[in-house]
């Protein structure tokens, strides 16, 4: 079978960064005195591998020994979070993606401007629960709908976004936002310009192919945003974590098939998926 690789794929600098943090922290304190406040990133044999390495990742911060080290995963984590763990005298190593910083201190700097802020992004996913923390009352919003009934009338609006969501989706529900009658919209563009070339090269693929395969962690949100966007474009898409999730069926009528992977997929899991499709 014929493979095509997206131009863009695979780790992003900030996953990058989050890895080489818990490692270097590893090789300084030693095996398992490490403790993650959950999954470092969204990508089972990433935690795995780390796992393997000495990084405990199921930390609970009201469980985890004084004086232990915790480790701060590349989503973020609340000003409040941060000061417990002080509190509590634990050694801080801080692998936020340089981004969510971004986005945690416009947060910060609008509400202190005077701005009702606004995150556009799900609610329920760390980084967003991360960076809405460094503001009081924040409205989160992920759909049309919401703009109508979840945002005060006739203020000042501070909006954000989640890092991973994609410039279109951010556009329509801006868009719809500015029909309302505010005294003010700021908006600051707090998106992963990684993670927008990523979605870019894979819906530029999807009409080369027959089937596109988009790997990553089914709980990652970014992957679930190429999955989706590869949809939109028509194109007969899985989401698959690694080769081994692969049924032959999926590939049954195709000739070419499309490969991309989100920001937290390691470049081992693609390649063996590619050889995988290459030698049927």
């Amino acid at each position: 079978m014929k493979v095509k690789l997206a131009d863009k794929r695979g780790f992003c600098f900030g996953v990058e960064y989050a890895i080489e943090i818990a490692e270097r922290a590893i090789e300084k304190y030693g095996r398992n005195k490490v403790v993650a406040l959950g999954p470092v990133i969204h990508n089972k044999s990433v935690v795995e591998h780390l796992e393997q390495k000495g990084l405990d990742q199921s930390g609970d911060l009201e469980t985890i020994p004084k004086g232990s080290n915790v480790l701060i995963r590349s989503h973020g984590a609340t000003p409040e979070t941060i000061a417990r763990a002080r509190r509590r005298n634990l050694n801080i190593v801080d692998a936020t993606c340089v981004l969510v910083k971004k986005a945690q201190n416009m947060v910060r700097k609008l509400h202190e401007e005077g701005y009702q802020v606004v995150m556009i992004g799900d609610r329920n996913h760390p980084e967003v629960r991360g960076v809405i923390g460094y503001a009081p009352n924040v409205v989160v919003i992920d759909s049309l709908e919401e703009v109508a009934v979840a945002l005060p009338r006739k203020t000042r609006l501070g909006i954000v976004a989640q890092t991973t969501h994609s410039p279109a989706h951010l556009a329509e529900i801006v868009a719809e936002i500015v029909r309302r009658p505010f005294k003010e919209i700021k908006i600051h563009n707090t998106l992963c310009m990684e993670v927008t070339q990523r979605q870019a090269a894979a819906v530029a693929l999807c009409s080369e192919v027959d089937v596109m395969f988009v790997l990553g962690g089914l709980h990652s949100a970014n992957t679930q945003e190429l999955t989706r966007l590869c949809q939109a474009e028509g194109a007969h898409t899985y989401h698959l974590e690694k080769w081994e999730d692969f049924d032959p069926a999926m590939v049954a009528e195709a000739k070419v098939a499309g490969v991309t992977a989100g920001a937290s997929t390691p470049e081992w899991t693609i390649q063996a998926f590619v050889r995988g499709l290459e030698a049927l």
